[in-house]
């Protein structure tokens, strides 16, 4: 009599005992230690793969993602653009003297407050942050059309856990 393929051998070891929960505790913190790390590394490698694809220019990380802040939210203070961006005042100002220089951003003085100063972006500076968002969401894209349907779902599961990771 011939023995099932789903029985078990009789000369098999038997399967491992349960950890005990102390084990799978230690098990479960090493197993989001090393999500965490490999996590990590990959967003920072994605990040650095992507800020790769610019349009032309000289411009650091910080002055454009300065740049891309104004942009974005509108005509701001420097104090405001500095929380925005987390570093001090005094780092922004040397940010967006750069900007400044380079025609990418104008200086103002508010209409409402004489005393501060409001940063707009210029048509110069739109153009490159366009153009530069145009080649980065290519790149992407043309990576995400490899997926299978099922890893754009998960994609779009793991951009919204990003979402709030980032915003948190």
């Amino acid at each position: 009599m011939s023995e099932s393929p789903l029985a078990p051998s009789p000369l098999a070891p038997s399967p491992p005992a349960p950890a005990p929960a102390a084990a799978r505790a230690h098990t479960k913190r090493r197993s989001v230690a090393e999500l965490s790390h490999d996590f990590r590394l990959a967003n920072g490698r994605l990040a650095r793969r992507v800020r790769q694809e610019l349009a032309d220019n000289e411009l650091t990380g910080g002055q454009f993602s300065a740049l891309g802040a104004v942009f974005r939210l509108g005509p701001m203070t420097l104090s405001a653009l500095s929380e925005e961006e987390r570093v001090t005042p005094p780092s922004m100002n040397r940010t967006v003297n750069a900007l400044v220089e380079a025609g990418l951003v104008n200086r103002a003085g508010s209409a409402e407050d004489g005393r501060k100063v409001v940063l707009t972006v210029t048509d110069t500076g739109m153009s490159l942050v366009r153009e530069t968002r145009r080649r980065r969401d290519d790149w992407i894209a043309k990576r995400i059309l490899r997926l299978t349907s099922e890893q754009r779902q998960v994609l779009a599961s793991a951009t919204e856990i990003m979402k709030e990771l980032a915003n948190s």
